[in-house]
């Protein structure tokens, strides 16, 4: 059994990227599961309040699940042609104390998609993304892209995925970041 963990890079309750998560867990095949993580509860990273009160429990928590997947699925917002802060914040604190980062994240799959309103998807955020991945000595999954533009057309108001072409390229890039942790 494979075992991925997603992490959506918003907080909105009607985050695409939420919902895409949501989508990708319908779809994954029997012998795989797609759990998916919350970054609500971690605060902004404070080195002050690291040395004070240590490592936030919400973080502690995120570090185990990390940990205890085979591959990574990041659900990455564009903001301003770039990553989000909240979700750049999450992996800040992931990486406290610095001796952990080999734990969490040397040599770990990972695989990065996204959603957004506009007209080009997420290629901005995805492309950010690579120098921190590359940073912490994971292993990004290059043999698919996956993003979502005009997220509002591609979703309904209740967060289900309505565009069927884009719900089959959303399948063939999990069968084929699956199938690149299977070897």
């Amino acid at each position: 059994m494979v075992k991925l963990l997603g992490i959506a890079g918003s907080l909105r309750a009607g985050s695409y990227n939420a919902a895409l998560l949501r989508t990708a867990s319908r779809l994954m095949p029997d012998d795989a599961t797609l759990e998916i993580a919350t970054i609500r509860g971690i605060p902004l990273y404070d080195g002050d309040v690291e040395m004070r009160d240590g490592i936030p429990p919400a973080v502690e928590l995120l570090k185990t699940q990390v940990t205890g997947c085979d591959g990574l699925l990041i659900a990455t917002p564009e903001y301003n042609n770039s990553m989000p802060g909240v979700l750049k914040n999450v992996i800040d604190w992931l990486t406290r104390p610095a001796s952990d980062i080999p734990r969490v994240f040397a040599n770990r799959s990972v695989a990065v998609i996204g959603a957004s309103p506009g007209g080009f998807g997420t290629i901005l955020a995805q492309n950010a993304w690579l120098p921190v991945l590359r940073t912490l000595g994971m292993r990004p999954w290059f043999g698919g892209r996956l993003m979502v533009s005009r997220a509002g057309q591609v979703f309904n108001e209740a967060g289900d995925m309505i565009d069927d072409k884009m719900k089959a390229q959303l399948q063939k890039f999990l069968q084929g970041y699956l199938a690149s942790l299977r070897t």
